[in-house]
């Protein structure tokens, strides 16, 4: 293969698209967002400064889906990214328990904070809690994300009550990173609880917005938000108006639209997951997100062949802790899939992935 791709990080792939690729890369909902999001945005009076903390509609709204709290328990992001990151540098030292495969971006917003990942490996996507214990000790926080990017499988609620336990009883923050918390398809989503737990979401999962770039963090110990609050007033400040006023709008939309969209990806989650099995890959079956993780044999070369030769971006496993594996997301048309697996099909001729 002569041209070479650079596959240090899937940095030149992300918003690629068109001109006859099909990406199986970023995880961007291709759903339009709710109607509701986008009536009645006065743009100029979003034009001002806002808030640090966020604007106080919408976290009375964000409130009333938190028990027991109130909206200076919130701070609105940019993004769930922005609220990872502000949080370890309000930290800035002490170790993060990482469960491997993770998502590619945790390791680097740790160790720019100063702060140092560990890891616990996952045993059939999901934490082994023996090592779990093992590993939390001596930590400042965990980070946990279910359901999983990469691996779209979702944590047990019983392991989920124990990781309650144990960080409580040795008081290490458990920071629960929920953007997918509502496309799950097996079980509705268990929310940790707990005097150490901070929980980190977006608006672009659910409501299908990901370039507004709206999202907030939550936590019941007040001085989280009071630090993080002194941070990003001397960094990005405000997080946009626009977005948040379509956040707030969103959130007013019927329930059904959330079940709506359930249906689809349950519905892409059975197509891709069966079409990849039928061509004989080792995976796990997705329970939630929307994202596959199959094994193969050489990933790299796979990865290349595919893009170079066939218009298809998929993600090398590596970047998520996991270099026997690649990933993929199905957040696009059943017919995209369909057309998408036939190319998959066609590279495996040429590269051996079992």
């Amino acid at each position: 293969m002569g041209k070479r791709l650079d596959l240090s990080s899937p940095a030149m792939f992300i918003g690629r698209q068109g001109n006859g690729v099909i990406s199986f890369g970023s995880g961007q909902p291709d759903l339009p967002p709710p109607r509701e999001a986008i009536e009645g945005i006065d743009i100029r009076k979003d034009l001002r400064y806002g808030l640090i903390q966020g604007e106080l509609p919408l976290r009375e709204a964000l409130a009333r889906e938190y028990p027991a709290s109130t909206a200076k328990n919130f701070v609105i992001t940019n993004g769930a990214s922005e609220a990872l990151d502000l949080i370890f540098r309000a930290w800035g030292k002490g170790k993060v328990l990482l469960p491997r495969p993770y998502y590619y971006s945790y390791p680097p917003i740790i160790t720019m904070a100063g702060m140092e990942p560990v890891y616990t490996d996952l045993v059939d996507g999901r934490i082994d809690i023996d090592d779990f214990r093992k590993k939390v000790e001596g930590c400042r926080a965990v980070l946990i994300n279910s359901p999983s990017n990469p691996t779209g499988r979702i944590e047990s609620i019983d392991t989920l009550k124990e990781i309650e336990k144990i960080t409580a009883k040795l008081g290490i923050y458990v920071i629960s990173d929920e953007v997918y918390k509502d496309l799950i398809y097996e079980r509705e989503n268990y929310q940790i609880k707990g005097e150490h737990v901070i929980t980190v979401n977006s608006f672009s999962k659910t409501y299908a917005m990901c370039g507004v770039r709206v999202g907030y963090l939550w936590s019941s110990d007040q001085k989280i938000p009071e630090e993080i609050i002194k941070i990003k007033t001397h960094t990005s400040m405000n997080t946009n108006l626009v977005g948040q006023d379509m956040a707030l709008n969103a959130m007013a939309a019927p329930k059904q639209y959330i079940k709506d969209q359930q249906r689809i990806w349950r519905e892409r989650r059975d197509l891709i997951y069966k079409s990849f099995r039928e061509l004989g890959f080792d995976l796990w079956e997705p329970e939630g997100a929307f994202y596959i993780f199959p094994k193969c044999l050489n990933p790299r070369e796979f990865v290349e062949t595919l893009y170079l030769e066939h218009n298809v971006i998929t993600y090398l496993g590596e970047w998520f802790g996991a270099p026997s594996h690649i990933r993929l997301s199905y957040a696009l048309d059943a017919e995209e899939i369909v057309e998408g697996m036939g190319r998959i099909k066609e590279a495996m001729k040429k590269v051996r992935c079992m």
